[in-house]
Formats: C-alpha cells, sequence, structure tokens
C-alpha cells in the first residue's frame, strides 16, 4: 500500500500541511525541517501525489522538448542532459520531433503549450515573429537560436568557424568551401559571416554551396559541385553533412584528405569511428540542454548564454595538395 502525507507528517513530527509546502514550496520550509521532512519521506518510499501538487501550485511539472530532427546525432546527448536535469527539478519531459518542419514545430507548441511549464526549442526552424507569438502562449527557451526578449543558449558558432578556416589555411588551403545547413537555419549566417572573414584575412578564397539539408545525403550531394568548384579545404555545417561529403568523394576517386581537407561541426560520435577520422569543431550540447533546462525553471533569468567551441583535429585534413608537394621537395634538398 501507498505510503500517505499523513505517515510522513506523523514520522517527522510536523504538521500535513508542512510536507505538503516542503514538496509544493520548498522556499516557504525551513531548511533543517525540509531536509528532516525529505529523509522521512525517502526512507518511508513516500512519493508525493503529482496530479494534487497541480491543482496546489498550478503547475504540471512538466517541460516539453521539441527537437529538429531526432535521428540527427547531435541531439541525443542533448536530451539525455536535459531530462536529467529536469528530474532534479522533479519534472518529466514529453519529447517531441519536428523532421525540420516549421509547420510541425508551430502545431507542436499549440499541442503542447496547455501540457506543460514551458517549452525548450531545439534549432527551431520558424521565424522569429512566430516564436515570439508563441511565447505568449507558454515560457519558452531556445537552443542553437537567438529570440529577442526569450532566454537562448547558443553555441559560438562563429569562434567555431573562424577556427577551422584557420586550421585550413594554415595547411596551405587557399580555395575553400562552405557547406551550408537547411533553409531557415539560424546558425547559417553566422557560419558564413565569420568563414567569411577568416578566409579574407587568409587571403583565401571561400565558395558557399547550400542551402542542404543537414544530413549525410545532403553533404554527399554536394561532392560533384564540391570537385567542379575546385576547392581543396571544406568546412560543413554539421559532422553529419561532412562524413557525407568525404563519402561522395570518395565516390568520385577523389581522396581525403589527400586531395581534399574536410571539417565538421559538433564532434558527434560517429566523427571519431569514420575513416578518416573527422576533424571537427566540438560543440557542449550535453551541456546545453543542462542550462536549457534550468533557464526555462528559472523565469528571473532572461540573458542569452554562448557556450565555448573548441577545434579538434584529426585525419581528415592534411597540408594543401601543392603546399604537401612544396615540403617534399624542401625535403629532399
Amino acid at each position: 500500500m501507498a505510503v500517505t502525507i499523513r505517515e510522513v507528517a506523523r514520522a517527522c513530527g510536523v504538521h500535513i500541511s508542512t510536507v505538503s509546502r516542503t514538496f509544493s514550496a520548498p522556499h516557504l520550509v525551513n531548511a533543517e525541517t525540509r531536509s528532516r521532512v525529505l529523509a522521512c519521506a525517502e526512507r518511508l518510499g513516500y512519493r508525493p501525489n503529482r496530479a494534487a501538487r497541480a491543482l496546489i501550485t498550478g503547475r504540471t511539472y512538466n517541460i516539453g522538448l521539441i527537437v529538429a530532427d531526432i535521428a540527427n546525432p547531435f541531439f541525443p546527448p542533448l536530451i539525455k542532459a536535459a531530462e536529467s536535469q529536469a528530474r532534479r527539478h522533479d519534472y518529466h519531459v514529453f519529447i517531441a520531433n519536428t523532421n525540420e518542419d516549421p509547420a510541425v514545430e508551430e502545431e507542436l507548441v499549440h499541442a503542447l503549450a496547455k501540457q506543460v511549464d514551458g517549452l525548450v526549442l531545439c534549432s527551431p526552424r520558424m521565424s522569429d515573429g512566430v516564436i515570439e507569438r508563441l511565447s505568449r502562449e507558454t515560457r519558452l527557451v531556445v537552443v542553437n537560436r537567438r529570440v529577442a526578449g526569450l532566454s537562448s543558449v547558443v553555441m559560438d558558432v562563429a569562434r567555431g568557424a573562424r577556427l577551422a578556416i584557420e586550421h585550413l589555411t594554415g595547411l596551405g588551403h587557399r580555395a575553400l568551401a562552405l557547406l551550408t545547413g537547411p533553409r531557415g537555419a539560424w546558425t547559417n549566417g553566422t557560419l558564413r559571416r565569420a568563414a567569411t572573414l577568416a578566409a579574407q584575412a587568409a587571403n583565401s578564397s571561400l565558395t558557399v554551396l547550400g542551402p542542404n539539408p543537414p544530413t549525410e545525403a545532403g553533404g554527399a550531394a554536394q561532392a560533384e559541385q564540391v570537385a567542379r568548384a575546385g576547392v581543396t579545404g571544406v568546412l560543413a555545417y554539421n559532422d553529419l553533412m561532412a562524413i557525407g561529403l568525404i563519402e561522395g568523394l570518395d565516390a568520385l576517386g577523389i581522396r581525403v584528405p589527400e586531395e581534399v581537407s574536410v571539417v565538421g561541426i559538433d564532434d558527434i560520435a560517429l566523427s571519431r569511428l569514420t575513416r578518416p577520422k573527422l576533424t571537427t569543431v566540438a560543440t557542449p550540447t550535453a551541456q546545453a540542454g543542462q542550462i536549457a533546462v534550468d533557464l526555462l525553471l528559472t523565469p528571473d533569468q532572461r540573458s542569452p548564454v554562448t557556450l565555448g567551441t573548441e577545434p579538434v583535429p584529426r585525419d581528415s585534413t592534411a597540408p594543401a595538395p601543392g603546399r604537401a608537394r612544396t615540403t617534399d621537395a624542401k625535403a629532399r634538398r
């Protein structure tokens, strides 16, 4: 038989209302008393009735997490960290997938708004105006996006793109390409600006190819364009596209990194398993999920949070073909 709130109160020597407040409004309970009640509840195996708590507090103790593509390896670490952090706050998480469709995103926000205390939108494709309007229905936090007036968590993609281009130009690459992501992706503009400035600073050209689906197929589909452009270094929107590009170039008989160097973004687990292992830019996705939940459940925090990115050199980049030959010739002399 389930332990009741009355039994917990009796065991702790407090009033039933004190036990109730410990779980529904802990900030109203003395710290020592709160600790004692929680210890008694844990020892007895008491679990508060969530429906009753919702009636008392006006909260559902549920939050929603809406992701652009649940099959993209970028999202599972974020989802896992968000769920763990929500549990620490005694919240449950509803997860929904949009397949990169802004209309589905909007539909899901409408559907979930009355069932949750707030939503985390991960890489949303909706316009700023739509997101701002939806924020009047329920509290929103956005990840991988900045929207005026809303809490957000973004990766420092500008720094990542700059360091990736500097890595390529440092290896002697002067003809570069950038594979952008899907139409409507907020990070496209940031990537393009940062990559363009870094290429110009190194007297290098930059060919922009896109928009593209943020998938292996999206990267593979650009292999012929990359070959036709005559570039020797490529930065892709994400690791999946970079991996797909390598596969596409291989099918054309173009070797990576001997003829073309490729860099991805995200440092997903798969990037360490490819052949060659993928040079990439690491983004702290798990940390983003944790912080997004904290922002959602702390209404007075509205400042955008920017998380650092770091280059991860591996085997898919090498000196530009001409530079490699020059270096070899000097070594023989």
